[in-house]
């Protein structure tokens, strides 16, 4: 036998060490070494019991028979490949949900990033380095590709101090970081209850070797080793991870990003309970169920189950904490929000035709509750549905301009209106001076930033007109120009010109109006001049994603971080380094074409495969040996 002492949690080690010999306790732990090699790859776990060690040798690894663990794709341009979901329009042949990791979540994630699989990732597996190999990692995912994208399973973050588990719907794809779990269909509940289990993070962390952090790669997962059960087991684990995954996704639904949102916070009681307290007791009980069957199943004593359950941090530090740090994806758990701003928001989508005010007035009922591996939806539940009227008619621009009929500050006031809820004050103010900003954060996901609001506007900010993303095409700048700026101009135009006709009897008020509304016509001529040198040749693509389709337009944002970003992406357009986009044809169609003949990944993009010219196999040169006295 042999001691060792745990000392990770003494902060004076030499203290510790000296207790710890003196006394003995928790912290003392008598371990026959040879233990170590029932588990594969013999980690060094003293800590755990004979018993629990036993369990890697009593039953099978998860990975074998019908269960499989896999990694998936690795795209080696996420910039191209991959976009946040409400990026693009919706379709079922181009973009696919894509696991990319996350923060720590049981049961239920909602999945925000999609990735380019048109063509079983025709673009991605032709994309060729210098040297003609493929970038990206899907050569070596051939079998994984053919058989498990698209398939319904779990999966969980990149790493983290606990274990969680979350759903992976049918007919998505899964990442190098967004590891994944398959197994029979109606199997897969039960699994991710025990996957969630707190016996299956002890065995995990035994296997790791480790206490704390964890990565949790496919050979740890798949080898972690998983109990029979009954068929009444198997049922009572299934429905506990069914009401998890429900209640986790009821959580969701005040998140105006995610694929369950229904209403903000400050409205969301008015399609059904909900009780954030509420739902934290309950999930905090169906954790217990179900860490209570397994802990039977797997047959850890009562010693071995207060050691599982000892020294776990809380569910709220293990969401705060378990960051992913990772090149491959940089999700966290979503931040609060104010409920008065989140109001707002949803106000400012429901203006736009994005979201359905009659959820919150009671005249549309909420749609059913999905099962938790269909489809992802092209929408939430929570906008509008297609065919039914918006709240106001439109052509996919608002204005921040009062008096007008498509005044955006007016417009979110008759939405709170119409929805009985007290206006705030300083409306016009928020949308002026707050709204982009946090917009812009809020809508950034998985190192992309994808506002779908677009404040278009005069070099003070006086003037603003305000684009839906969604609804932009290659006439929304004409729309601009003839049906917003050109007749503000010519009511400008008219307010200078009575006040020029006044001559010297313009009183001092007069005088400051008409030199306000000078400089208030030239910012006006000069963005409708902007506009009309930009609208010929602007085609946007929802498939190149919100980044390229808004870098022309990078002189008409006035928020100086995300006008930078658009000013960049904009010179790396010019210069020929994302080809790929549409845009890029539309702009440098003659460079772009030429690019066709020898990358035939581009072509695929552009639907200009006929162009692409196959280079000539190289001749396998004789390796012969030369004839004495004469030449070969």
């Amino acid at each position: 036998m042999t001691t060792f002492l745990r000392l990770l949690e003494d902060k004076d080690k030499q203290s510790g060490l000296a207790s710890a010999i003196r006394t003995g306790g928790d912290n003392v732990f008598e371990v026959d070494p040879s233990s170590f090699f029932q588990v594969p790859g013999t980690p060094f776990a003293y800590w755990v019991s004979e018993a629990v060690r036993q369990t890697f040798r009593r039953f099978p690894a998860f990975d074998g028979a019908d269960r499989a663990v896999k990694q998936g794709l690795a795209t080696a341009d996420d910039f191209r490949f991959v976009r946040i979901w409400w990026e693009i329009l919706p379709n079922g042949q181009r973009w696919y949900g894509f696991a990319k990791g996350g923060a720590f979540s049981r049961f239920y994630a909602d999945m925000p990033v999609v990735v380019k699989w048109e063509s079983d990732g025709a673009e991605i597996k032709n994309n060729l380095n210098e040297k003609g190999g493929i970038r990206s990692n899907v050569w070596m995912l051939r079998d994984t590709a053919t058989n498990y994208f698209l398939q319904p399973g779990m999966t969980w973050p990149l790493r983290g101090i606990t274990f969680s588990s979350q759903v992976v719907p049918k007919g998505c794809v899964f990442s190098v970081a967004g590891k994944m779990a398959f197994a029979p269909a109606h199997e897969l509940e039960t699994w991710l209850a025990v996957f969630n289990s707190r016996p299956f993070d002890y065995l995990v962390r035994l296997f790791a070797g480790k206490v704390g952090g964890v990565q949790y790669e496919v050979g740890l997962i798949g080898g972690i080793p998983v109990p029979a059960m009954s068929s009444d087991q198997s049922i009572q684990l299934s429905k506990l991870a069914r009401r998890g995954w429900s209640i986790k996704r009821a959580l969701s639904s005040t998140e105006e990003k995610s694929h369950a949102f229904l209403l903000p916070a400050a409205l969301r009681s008015r399609i059904g309970d909900f009780d954030h307290q509420a739902i934290d007791t309950e999930l905090a009980s169906i954790q217990a169920q179900v860490d209570d069957i397994a802990f039977s199943l797997y047959g850890f004593s009562d010693s071995d189950r207060t050691a599982a359950l000892g020294g776990q941090v809380s569910l709220e530090s293990e969401e705060l904490s378990d960051v992913i740090a990772d090149d491959e994806v940089d999700e966290e758990a979503e931040p609060a929000i104010d409920e008065t701003v989140g109001l707002l928001s949803w106000a400012v989508g429901v203006a736009f035709g994005r979201f359905d005010w009659r959820l919150a007035t009671g005249e549309r009922a909420a749609p059913a509750e999905p099962k938790p591996f269909d489809p992802l939806p092209a929408k939430s539940p929570g906008m509008l549905p297609d065919g039914a009227a918006s709240f106001h008619a439109h052509a996919g621009i608002l204005v921040d301009d009062q008096g007008h009929l498509h005044d955006l500050a007016r417009l979110i006031e008759e939405v709170l209106a119409r929805v009985e809820v007290p206006v705030p004050e300083a409306v016009r103010r928020w949308l002026q001076r707050d709204f982009f900003a946090f917009h812009l954060q809020r809508y950034s996901k998985s190192r992309r930033k994808a506002p779908i609001y677009w404040p278009l506007a005069t070099t003070s900010g006086s003037y603003t007109l305000w684009v839906y993303y969604p609804s932009i095409t290659s006439q929304t700048l004409y729309t601009a120009i003839n049906d917003l700026v050109e007749p503000k101009l010519q009511q400008v135009g008219a307010d200078v010109t009575a006040l020029r006709n006044k001559g010297s009897a313009r009183t001092r008020d007069d005088e400051k109006q008409f030199e306000s509304l000078q400089a208030f016509e030239l910012e006006l001529i000069e963005l409708r001049d902007t506009l009309l040198k930009l609208a010929p040749t602007y085609k946007p693509n929802h498939d190149d994603g919100v980044q390229i389709s808004a870098a022309p337009l990078w002189p008409l944002f006035r928020h100086k971080p995300w006008q930078k970003v658009l000013k960049d992406t904009w010179a790396k357009l010019e210069k020929g380094d994302y080809d790929w986009a549409h845009l890029a044809m539309n702009y440098w169609p003659e460079r772009v074409r030429e690019k066709c003949k020898t990358d035939k990944s581009l072509a695929i993009a552009h639907g200009l495969e006929s162009l692409y010219i196959e280079p000539e196999a190289k001749p396998i040169k004789a390796r012969g040996k030369k004839k004495a006295g004469g030449d070969e």
